[in-house]
């Protein structure tokens, strides 16, 4: 697969996707910056992250977002969302573990997500995610937050 068009994509959706609080020129406010990575577990339990840009079926690929504060005002009740790419499916992984999910990029709430199916409730499975969402409280002025999901190449 192809992950230079799918970054892009996923660029995009996500700084369409940013909401700011009280910032007059919030595009001037907030940098971003995304990297997709393949991850790699050795056997002795330690990860790796390499840039790729294709990956065949079943590669986990971790996408990173870094928002840095480029204003000297703080920024508080900043919502960041990164979607999860068309032919990827979220693994369960993210970073911080504070991210809510949704399955129609408009209802969140905390992982796991659940539904209520013959009376009883289950858990979604990680392939219907399509959204992951953090809310950073205080994103101080000049620094930097960054948040990650893990996909797995479909």
């Amino acid at each position: 697969m192809n992950l230079s068009n799918l970054l892009r994509t996923t660029l995009l959706a996500t700084l369409a996707s940013l909401t700011l609080s009280g910032i007059a020129h919030a595009d001037d406010a907030l940098k971003m910056e995304l990297t997709a990575n393949k991850v790699t577990k050795a056997v002795d339990g330690k990860v790796s992250y390499a840039p790729v840009s294709t990956a065949p079926a079943g590669t986990v690929i971790q996408y990173k977002a870094n928002y840095t504060n480029t204003i000297n005002k703080d920024i508080n009740d900043l919502a960041v969302i990164l979607p999860i790419p068309t032919n990827m499916a979220f693994n369960g992984e993210a970073s911080p573990a504070s991210a809510q999910a949704s399955i129609d990029g408009k209802n969140y709430a905390d992982m796991p997500l659940m539904r209520k199916v013959d009376g009883k409730m289950i858990k979604i499975p990680y392939s219907e995610y399509r959204t992951l969402r953090w809310n950073i409280k205080l994103l101080p002025a000049k620094k930097s937050a960054a948040v990650a999901l893990n996909t797995i190449v479909e």
